[in-house]
């Protein structure tokens, strides 16, 4: 059955390769002179002055050298990058941010200062590009209350990223509370003509929580705030000076639908689902694999994800009595934290697995396309059906393993984890269900 995870690991691998985002910019980005057209949209460039860019997200270096490419060599551009690594050739003009992610770091705070301030020197005369990718809430961040400290900023991440909430819950509290999120760089920049071009990593629809949507109207409001500080009993695990800000009453709401601060502002989604299902797909059938998409599992707990994924598996085997087949979902399942262990939430989706999938014919592949597992070195994990039965020959206990959050450290074990390093994209987690007749 190691053939299986090896044909997991290329469908993978060639899916990654597929997602190309300097191609994609120049495909969907066309400049015609100084005309620029896109999504129906035309804008003179000529009609400007200045010419500003902010990039946000693990795709940001990407995503610059593909703006560089449509624009070059007839318009120069300045301006701010927020990235979770060094770029590998810095485009002129543009001042440099390594940021961290999860968790902000100074770097984060210091370019949402520079962000702002840029912005807020744009006029009429100043279009702005914001190029946005997975992974920007933690990239940039500075709070609406100055009397916060980035320790403060950092211990609320770090309680809003362990407490099991889905992704869009995560976001609607760190919008409240940011001064650079939830539509407040549009706000920022409120004359300027505004681009915003995003890769996302969050189900179609929901492209204001794309890096906390620091350019779209919040559909969020304050309400849903307290809702779920409540439900996730978020309060006493903030710092004093936030839930003294939390509790004077003063959060301000983010803007809505119809603010005149969105009045010139275009949106252009670049990659998405569909660009992500669809390599995948090519790849698994390229490989004689009966192949169906589904992404009903989004924001799902781990455990009931893998229980749905694989019995979606089964139903297609079934159907398809004697073939190969394959289920391929993508975005993001719910791990809460619960050790200290290594690991995020992609091996443990597989990890959840491992018992479920024992001598059977069956691969499970789980990975991040921006080659960043949680707190792990990998993207993510595969398994068979004779993994458990490895497990216990050394004395490893998926279960266990799963309760220490700790399963880049169990798949280590047998050369299971999947390293790529950081892949400078970031659409969605993908899953790769496979299995022989």
């Amino acid at each position: 059955m190691a053939d299986l995870k090896q044909l997991a690991r290329q469908i993978f691998q060639e899916t990654l390769a597929a997602i190309d985002i300097p191609a994609t910019m120049q495909r969907k980005l066309r400049r015609a002179g100084t005309q620029l057209r896109f999504n129906g949209t035309s804008v003179e460039l000529r009609n400007f002055e200045k010419l500003r860019v902010v990039a946000i997200g693990k795709a940001a270096h990407a995503m610059v050298h593909g703006l560089a490419q449509v624009l070059t060599p007839f318009v120069k551009f300045e301006g701010a990058v927020s990235a979770p690594t060094p770029p590998k050739k810095p485009v002129a003009g543009m001042r440099y941010f390594l940021a961290g992610h999860p968790v902000p770091n100074e770097e984060s705070w210091k370019a949402g200062e520079a962000i702002l301030s840029l912005l807020k020197k744009c006029d009429e005369k100043t279009l702005v590009f914001f190029l946005l990718s997975g992974g920007g809430s933690a990239l940039v961040e500075l709070p609406l209350d100055a009397a916060q400290t980035l320790e403060d900023v950092q211990q609320m991440y770090r309680a809003l990223v362990t407490c099991g909430a889905p992704i869009e819950d995560i976001n609607t509290v760190r919008k409240h509370i940011s001064a650079v999120k939830g539509g407040r760089l549009a706000a920022a920049a409120n004359g300027a003509t505004k681009i915003s071009l995003a890769v996302s990593d969050v189900p179609a629809g929901r492209e204001s929580a794309l890096a906390s949507g620091p350019t779209l109207p919040d559909p969020t409001t304050i309400a849903d705030v307290q809702r779920i500080l409540g439900e996730y009993s978020l309060r006493d695990r903030f710092s004093q000076t936030l839930r003294r800000w939390l509790d004077c009453g003063k959060m301000p709401e983010t803007p809505k639908a119809g603010d005149r601060v969105f009045g010139k502002s275009h949106f252009l989604l670049l990659l998405g689902m569909d660009d992500l299902f669809h390599p995948a797909h090519h790849a698994a059938e390229a490989k004689g694999f009966i192949a169906c998409c589904d992404n009903t599992t989004d924001d799902w707990p781990v455990e009931k994800a893998a229980k749905f994924l694989l019995e979606q598996l089964e139903e297609l085997r079934k159907t398809h009595a004697g073939q190969r087949v394959a289920v391929l979902a993508d975005g993001e399942v719910s791990s809460p934290v619960t050790g200290n262990g290594i690991g995020g939430r992609n091996s443990a989706f597989v990890l959840a697995c491992v018992e479920k999938i024992a001598g059977r014919k069956m691969a499970v592949l789980s990975a991040g396309t921006d080659g960043i597992d949680g707190n792990s070195p990998a993207a993510g994990a595969v398994a068979d059906g004779e993994t458990l039965e490895m497990a216990q020959a050394i004395g490893l206990d998926p279960a266990d393993a799963f309760r220490r959050s700790d399963a880049f450290t169990f798949f280590a074990h047998f050369e299971d984890v999947i390293v790529t390093g950081p892949t400078g994209n970031n659409l969605r987690d993908l899953r790769i269900l496979i299995a022989d007749p």
